[in-house]
């Protein structure tokens, strides 16, 4: 699907770590400073649990990130483009938009976000995921890591893996 069933959606899709900075970096560093207002995850209604092919939705204070991962090292990050009224239309599903279903997210919300790092995943000679590229959100009580769960979005809460190597977006005034 190009769009993922949501409406208004069209991921751009970057690999690795130069790509992502050029495009986003400045605005991505912008955002520190603003609280995390929301935080919306696409939700498969009959199962209760998270899909996680659609974006990752975090909203800091009405500048709204659209995060998404696919195949190996293939990020896309849009912006304000998704309204999370209407659910994600994917054939044999029944997906809504919630806010905060998680207890990580929940736990975020209403914090200043205090910067934004650019994650490279550095694993073995032989790891194909290397040089794939997440996103850190460093929040005063905690920190969110968007990355590739293998061709979907996975969540980790606390501080990146030891194998990442971080590259800090400054913060431009």
């Amino acid at each position: 699907m190009v769009d993922y069933g949501v409406p208004g959606y069209r991921p751009a899709w970057l690999q690795g770590r130069a790509a992502v900075e050029a495009a986003h970096g400045a605005r991505l560093a912008a955002l520190a400073g603003r609280p995390l207002t929301r935080a919306w995850l696409a939700w498969d209604l009959d199962d209760g649990s998270w899909f996680a092919d659609c974006p990752v939705l975090l909203d800091f204070a009405g500048e709204q990130v659209e995060i998404n991962h696919r195949k190996l090292d293939d990020l896309s990050v849009t912006w304000n483009s998704v309204s999370p009224v209407d659910g994600p239309d994917w054939p044999g599903l029944r997906l809504a938009w919630r806010a905060e279903p998680l207890p990580g997210l929940a736990a975020l919300r209403g914090q200043k976000l205090r910067a934004v790092t650019l994650l490279e995943w550095r694993g073995g000679k032989r790891d194909l995921a290397n040089g794939a590229v997440a996103l850190g959100f460093t929040f005063p009580r905690g920190d969110l890591v968007v990355h590739n769960a293998l061709d979907e979005n996975a969540l980790a809460f606390g501080p990146p893996a030891p194998r990442y190597r971080r590259h800090p977006l400054p913060r431009r005034r």
